[in-house]
């Protein structure tokens, strides 16, 4: 039994195929099989049920993956404890930013982190939080940047900063003649929302309450915030931002961003890891970075 054998087995428990697994692995399609095929007969049983499409573990393949993923994380461990003993931060992280959070807070720690560790390869995939979720439960995330209070309880949240919640409302409406706004103010028929999914949807309905919500006209199943936006621009209507999307709206439209009169509108920004997560320096060093950055480059509270 190798490494290798165990982290093509994974691959194709993660993506349900050989031919997907192979590329992930770079690796061509017939030693990956022949690869697996040799787990299998040194442990004599069958781990994948190729017959179904797509591949499946089998019952006992499926107690072998489990104990492959913790073999595997104890492997990358003792890689990072040797790294870090010899004063080095090196290996690869492969990081989940849900939509919301993304194209606003990466730009920010990006450069910095790269500068400060070029043995690092970071990975960075835009995710919706049920996604990321997933992806670190089948082991094709390390860590992730998400919404606090979104997670199950196998993935632990580690505290970044608050981020303050503002309406975004359309000069059309009749409170855009307002500067701040109460959460009783806002209308259910006037509020556009992201799409099912987005963390950023439950916590504006949480915020406003489901049943102060009206079905719209139309519907819109967008991920994209900036779509959202420029929705309002073009009606009546309003929606709710994070404050760290402040500094890209363009000046002229800076007037429709209202103050949410209410202490606990807000979201908390963590970064979420499995809790038997292995590399705790590279996440640590991740984390460091993303605190010194937004506090260089921002000049909004709580950021």
């Amino acid at each position: 039994m190798t490494i290798i054998q165990l982290e093509y087995l994974l691959a194709v428990a993660n993506c349900g195929s050989f031919s997907k697994a192979s590329e992930i692995c770079f690796v061509t399609q017939p030693s990956l099989s022949m690869q697996i095929k040799n787990l299998e007969e040194e442990l004599g049983v069958t781990l994948l049920d190729r017959s179904k499409k797509p591949v499946v573990p089998t019952q006992v393949g499926l107690l072998v993956i489990e104990k492959a993923r913790e073999a595997l994380l104890a492997y990358n461990n003792v890689k990072e404890c040797v790294a870090e003993l010899q004063g080095s931060i090196s290996g690869k992280l492969r990081l989940g930013v849900i939509p919301t959070i993304a194209p606003y807070l990466v730009p920010q720690f990006l450069h910095d982190f790269a500068d400060r560790y070029p043995n690092v390869e970071l990975e960075i995939r835009e995710m919706i939080t049920p996604d990321i979720v997933k992806a670190m439960d089948s082991d094709e995330l390390d860590a992730a940047i998400m919404a606090g209070g979104t997670c199950p309880e196998r993935i632990t949240e580690q505290e970044l900063f608050d981020d303050r919640f503002y309406a975004y409302v359309s000069p059309e409406n009749p409170l855009s003649a307002r500067t701040s706004l109460r959460i009783e103010d806002i209308y259910g028929k006037d509020l556009i929302l992201m799409a099912e999914g987005h963390c950023l949807r439950n916590q504006v309905i949480e915020l406003c309450g489901a049943g102060r919500l009206h079905e719209l006209p139309y519907t819109l199943q967008s991920g994209s915030l900036e779509t959202v936006m420029r929705i309002v621009d073009a009606t009546s209507m309003l929606t709710i931002i994070p404050e760290m999307a402040l500094p890209y709206i363009p000046e002229a439209n800076r007037s429709r961003v209202k103050m949410l009169a209410k202490g606990a509108a807000s979201r908390k920004i963590v970064v979420g890891v499995r809790r038997t997560y292995a590399k705790e320096t590279i996440v640590t060093a991740l984390r460091n970075t993303i605190l010194e950055s937004v506090g260089k480059k921002s000049g909004h509270k709580g950021l």
